[in-house]
């Protein structure tokens, strides 16, 4: 579920990067279930979100320290911006993101969460002072609208609060993730950005909740995502999926679709996350939307679109 700033793009195929984007947002919207199994498991949510952050941050520094060592200098003028982008834009979104999916269908607690890009253009329309076209407000009112559906509000919002809170404050730490990263990437590569902002995210929780109180008991779970019929999967796997699969190779596709689509044109094949983990999760955990929820969703997709290309 995580975007990364766009590399400058040279030699653009489209039709490259639209598929290599797709497989990417299908590992992410399949890791909300994955991360739902380690949660309903018994995987406290915060300690979900450390595992998370601390074993994608060893890949990545591996991977900086043999492609791009000088990533691995960091400049004491950055020390400060790296750790708000760490702390505030990688590990609040993280754990409300896991809390969200705890309370919520994986689906809805994504739909909140991806309102992120309109509270975006918001801040540069109003904190900022740039220029951001008219639309943003049509954006602004169709995604209330569509999260008025999703929660089904006239029937007293059936929606669990905590879980809606946790989505709304994963969508403010991601809109700050986004501000922060268009920032920071202007002087240094997106790798070793992530790879810092990874260390900075470890390095909060390793204080918060440190590695001898940590709960191993719980990982001591298993699964059936395949049914009762299918085989039972191992907490270790899950998370084994859930840090490679669900973070680290979904990011390297997204890193290597932005080398052929502009940033609107990867936001529209980023919009099917949502969609396809309701599929995932409708399969796996037997999540269920109704039909104007679904439509709900649709109208706030509609409403980040506008707000994607306002700028």
């Amino acid at each position: 579920m995580f975007e990364t700033p766009p590399v400058a793009q040279i030699d653009r195929r489209p039709a490259l990067g639209y598929g290599t984007y797709l497989i990417a947002a299908t590992l992410f919207a399949l890791n909300g279930s994955v991360s739902k199994f380690l949660l309903l498991g018994g995987v406290p949510w915060q300690r979900l979100s450390q595992l998370r952050v601390t074993l994608a941050f060893l890949i990545l520094l591996l991977v900086v320290a043999l492609v791009r060592r000088s990533g691995l200098r960091l400049r004491r003028a950055e020390i400060g911006r790296l750790a708000v982008y760490g702390i505030l834009g990688i590990a609040a979104t993280q754990s409300l993101y896991f809390l969200g999916i705890q309370k919520l269908a994986v689906g809805v607690a994504l739909l909140i969460e991806f309102t992120a890009p309109i509270m975006v253009a918001l801040w540069f329309r109003f904190v900022m002072r740039e220029p951001v076209r008219d639309r943003v407000f049509l954006a602004l009112l169709l995604a209330l609208v569509g999260l008025a559906m999703v929660a089904q509000v006239w029937a007293g919002f059936s929606l669990d609060v905590v879980g809606v809170v946790a989505s709304l404050g994963a969508a403010v730490a991601l809109a700050l993730y986004y501000v922060l990263g268009e920032k920071l990437v202007v002087d240094r590569d997106p790798v070793s950005l992530t790879m810092w902002g990874f260390f900075f995210a470890t390095a909060f929780w390793a204080v918060v909740q440190p590695w001898w109180s940590f709960p191993w008991e719980t990982l001591a779970l298993t699964a059936e995502p395949f049914g009762a019929d299918g085989p039972a999967v191992p907490g270790w796997a899950l998370i084994a999926w859930m840090v490679v699969p669900g973070t680290v190779v979904p990011f390297a596709l997204v890193l290597q679709a932005l080398r052929h689509l502009r940033a609107t044109q990867a936001s529209v094949v980023g919009m099917t996350e949502p969609l396809i983990a309701s599929v995932i999760a409708f399969v796996l955990l037997g999540e269920v939307l109704t039909p104007v929820q679904i439509l709900g969703g649709a109208v706030v997709l509609a409403g980040v679109l506008l707000a994607e290309t306002s700028r």
